[in-house]
């Protein structure tokens, strides 16, 4: 004979319901990257501080330790294993995409490659991601100014820091840009270093943008105004096969 299912009072009695609402609360919790720890520390100070001056400036202060917690958040990925696949470095809108030069100090010539830009604004998630599989040959830091990141200009002028990746189907330049609010890069990678796609190497405090540049084989996958997500989204596909997308606003 087939056992009856405890009832929901049963479970709740031997503790199954309370479990089942820890499981998801657990899944709706966020890790935070601990580079954000200093931040949210000092931002937790300072809201204390400020309550005791003056409670509305108390709550002022909270809710911007709540936003620094929200900002260095690092959530798990779902990322394609596919060979010749192409994945976003970084979370926010696809603000260019095209043939450029890439930065002087990579050392990949003077021929436009194909280049897709990622602007991330600071509500995203700002934790960057390989693009391709394969080994980091060089790591070259630029300081420069601090324009709007959404500008075509801060390739070029922008404080950066670009990783030359190596893979079996050519050379890959990403670079970290700098923004208007963003005043630290950070670079987990080493040169020399083997990285999988989709595996962290870095990321920019508040607010930037982040640069792929690839073989002009590269099919890109995506259109300026999409939405991407680091280590999830297909920016563009090198397969000979790969299909010629088109795209509409909605």
């Amino acid at each position: 004979m087939a056992k009856r299912r405890p009832s929901a009072a049963q479970e709740s009695r031997n503790g199954s319901l309370p479990m089942s609402v820890i499981d998801s609360v657990r899944k709706v919790l966020v890790p935070i990257h601990p580079e954000g720890y200093v931040f949210i520390a000092g931002f937790a100070v300072a809201a204390f501080v400020l309550d005791w001056i003056s409670p509305t400036l108390g709550w002022i202060g909270f809710i911007a330790t709540a936003w620094c917690v929200y900002f260095f958040r690092d959530p798990p990925r779902v990322t394609p294993l596919k060979d010749g696949l192409v994945v976003s470095p970084a979370d926010g809108v696809i603000c260019s995409i095209g043939f450029f030069l890439p930065p002087p100090e990579l050392g990949m010539g003077a021929e436009p490659l194909q280049r897709i830009s990622v602007f991330m604004s600071v509500f995203d998630v700002h934790v960057n991601r390989t693009p391709v599989t394969g080994r980091i040959a060089k790591i070259a830091y630029k300081p420069g100014l601090f324009v709007n990141a959404d500008l075509d200009k801060a390739s070029e002028d922008n404080e950066r820091n670009g990783l030359v990746i190596e893979t079996p189907r050519g050379r890959f330049g990403v670079v970290q840009i700098a923004g208007l609010v963003a005043r630290r890069i950070v670079c987990f990678a080493k040169e020399g270093e083997s990285l999988g796609v989709g595996e962290r190497f870095g990321l920019i405090r508040f607010g930037s943008r982040v640069d792929v540049y690839m073989p002009s084989s590269a099919r890109a996958m995506v259109a300026v105004g999409a939405r991407a997500i680091a280590g999830e989204t297909v920016l563009a596909d090198l397969t000979a096969d790969a299909p010629t997308l088109t795209f509409k606003t909605g």
